[in-house]
């Protein structure tokens, strides 16, 4: 709805989101000086069904033709490393050779950001999975199965405040960035989310309808769901770094149905697996950890090196900054 069909499905919907193999879980990550913020969403990704699922399965690396970098064959490969290791701990040496083709900012010997790494290995999962397809439509860009698992559609719903005319226009997304200033939960930041705002001053519209300059109110709702529902709690309060400490309560278990287009129907339901903490007084230092739900069901803390079994209540205490839930 409101969207061009793809001319091209890349890669089938049909992705099977329970563990195809079930087994403890696996190695944890040397730090190569400040690559905490890699390890921590290096885990997640590790530990995120659907995906884990197909890299094992080899797909990729069988019909990829890339010359050079492709991060999905880098991908492909350190799961099968921590997965099968007997080691307690791995270096990941591969993505931390090919750094900069992930994103040029990132240096392993200086401090990063997990969820801007995140964006980066995303984005460069994408570029793999389009090698060799070129001219591509964008409907048909967002059928790869990076966005088959993370991809989801926001609607953004513009409505003039003179003659209440509408106009809609859809975006895709791989993860959602929640304002938490405001929030003492997840829920009440996606309430807020989802609650329309007003624009006028600067932000003022032209509207087609009244042909003026007018108050606007725009709307941003779920449109269609992902598989794997991803979000980033901004903890940076300003551009100094300071950052927002707050605790946001966040839940096992998730329904989406609140902040949809339409919300009619049955719970749209998610079940968490992962969570990266990011413990330090600034944005600008500190270090970063993470909480994964593996295959055998149960929770680890997985802190570079180290790999601990833990309980939900820990896992749901924590400052969270990246949370991932699975369909």
């Amino acid at each position: 709805e409101g969207m061009t069909p793809p001319q091209r499905i890349l890669f089938p919907p049909e992705i099977c989101m329970v563990w195809q193999q079930i087994q403890r879980p696996g190695a944890g990550l040397r730090n190569l000086g400040s690559t905490c913020y890699i390890n921590v969403v290096l885990q997640c990704l590790t530990y995120t069904p659907p995906l884990t699922n197909y890299l094992l399965s080899r797909e990729h690396s069988r019909l990829c033709f890339q010359q050079g970098f492709c991060m999905m064959c880098i991908m492909e490969a350190h799961v099968r490393k921590v997965l099968r290791s007997t080691a307690s701990a791995i270096w990941p040496r591969a993505v931390i050779r090919d750094l900069k083709f992930i994103g040029e900012e990132f240096k392993p010997d200086t401090a990063g950001d997990a969820f801007e790494f995140l964006c980066c290995a995303l984005k460069a999962m994408q570029r793999a999975c389009l090698s060799g397809s070129t001219n591509l439509d964008i409907s048909s860009q967002s059928t790869t199965i990076v966005h088959q698992i993370f991809g989801g559609l926001l609607k953004s719903r513009v409505t003039c405040s003179s003659c209440q005319a509408v106009s809609d226009s859809y975006e895709a997304f791989l993860h959602i960035l929640l304002d938490i200033k405001e929030a003492s939960s997840l829920t009440a930041a996606l309430k807020d989310f989802v609650t329309p705002k007003q624009l006028d001053g600067k932000n003022c519209f032209q509207c087609s309808k009244c042909e003026k300059k007018v108050t606007i109110s725009k709307r941003l709702t779920v449109h269609h769901v992902p598989k794997v529902f991803t979000l980033c709690l901004e903890r940076a309060a300003d551009h100094t770094g300071k950052k927002i400490s707050t605790l946001v309560e966040y839940p096992e278990h998730l329904d989406l149905l609140p902040y949809m287009s339409d919300t009619a129907g049955e719970p749209l339901l998610y079940s968490l697996y992962a969570v990266v903490v990011h413990s330090g007084d600034t944005c600008l230092d500190g270090h970063f950890f993470c909480y994964t739900k593996a295959s055998n069901g149960l929770w680890y803390k997985m802190d570079d090196e180290s790999v601990d079994n833990c309980g939900i209540h820990a896992v749901l205490r924590q400052q969270a900054y990246l949370l991932f839930y699975a369909r």
